[in-house]
């Protein structure tokens, strides 16, 4: 089938112009309506459109395109449904409740999802493109990159789609509130679903990648797809530097720390206060009141605890993980200073 050139060759023009229209639509409609039930929404979907049309556009349906764009497909479905899913179940998404009334900030998310939607999608925009339409300097399927990309995603995948799951079912269980969640993939890594993110798109980029590496392609397409590599780095540095761990670990310490440790005159300190009282006088009472005791004095001891044996993003044995020097784990295993919680210094102001 012959590819239909739109604008340029590699087809990174209209994949930008649609994803800023598509996105510019979800702002118009989520600021006119003042809701995020369709934020994430639109992030997924948009890479589940460029793929579709790209694919379409450019008419090359070989093996290694059909499966590149398949998994891409499947990994936005379930993202987009999941996300719409959950912010429907729990009705709004808290990280808008300080920015969703305000325009520039509001707009600031929808421009920053369009730079990850464009640039997550480059390796697959860029491989079914008319630049590599050529059959003749076309690499043959089933290279060792091929196979490693494969292995790649399907791991990554099921590692994130897995972890959602067993996160969504675990709070829907009422979970007591002083422990963090270690149950399934959690109870191996404190981000099992980050850690399939970053497998997923550096096999989508591998599988794309591979024409260059085994065919005879020109220097602008293999720099191209050479290129293409800032998906997988993208996402690597969102998860490690921004959206991700920066914004997951400190809050969610912070939460069990003030769970032990209340400020003092605040609704929580007083519960405590009362709970000690009635203890000491009640000690012989074994219902509800040392459940209440612990609840309020060993959440930061139970995270503290879960937080060293249990790896920040490589999925790894508690048992394991506890023995390992702690030099390995904040180098190696990224578990790095920046991430740790201090009360001294993080609860100031």
């Amino acid at each position: 089938m012959t590819p239909i050139l739109v604008l340029d060759h590699f087809y990174l023009s209209i994949s930008l112009l649609v994803t800023i229209g598509y996105q510019l639509l979800g702002f118009a409609i989520a600021w006119t309506f003042q809701f995020d039930k369709i934020t994430d929404f639109t992030g997924g979907s948009n890479v589940f459109i460029l793929s579709l049309l790209t694919w379409l556009l450019g008419g090359n349906f070989s093996a290694r395109n059909i499966l590149a764009n398949v998994f891409v497909m499947v990994w936005a479905v379930r993202l987009a449904t999941f996300l719409l899913y959950r912010v429907l179940k729990y009705g709004s998404d808290s990280r808008f409740d300080d920015i969703r009334s305000h325009f520039f900030k509001f707009l600031g998310f929808w421009v920053g999802q369009i730079i990850w939607v464009w640039t997550i999608s480059l390796p697959l925009t860029i491989l079914n493109s008319p630049a590599l339409s050529e059959r003749s300097s076309y690499a043959v399927w089933g290279k060792a990159t091929d196979i490693l990309g494969v292995i790649f995603f399907w791991i990554g995948w099921s590692f994130e789609t897995s972890a959602d799951l067993h996160k969504f079912m675990y709070k829907a269980s009422n979970p007591p509130k002083d422990k963090p969640i270690d149950v399934g993939l959690w109870k191996w890594s404190r981000h099992p679903s980050y850690f399939g993110e970053m497998l997923c798109w550096w096999g989508i980029w591998l599988i794309c990648v591979t024409p260059s590496l085994h065919g005879s392609l020109s220097p602008s397409t293999k720099a191209a797809q050479y290129g293409a590599v800032v998906s997988p780095l993208f996402t690597m540095s969102l998860l490690l530097f921004a959206s991700g761990l920066p914004t997951a670990e400190k809050p969610q310490a912070r939460k069990f720390y003030l769970l032990s440790y209340p400020p003092p005159g605040s609704e929580e300190d007083h519960s405590s206060a009362t709970r000690r009282t009635v203890e000491s006088n009640v000690e012989d009472d074994s219902s509800t009141t040392p459940v209440a005791r612990l609840a309020a004095s060993s959440a930061w001891a139970n995270y503290q605890a879960y937080r060293s044996q249990t790896s920040i993003l490589l999925p790894l044995p508690p048992a394991l993980y506890r023995r390992l020097p702690r030099f390995v784990k904040q180098t190696i295993l990224c578990d790095w200073p920046m991430y740790e919680f201090k009360p001294e210094r993080d609860l100031q102001g």
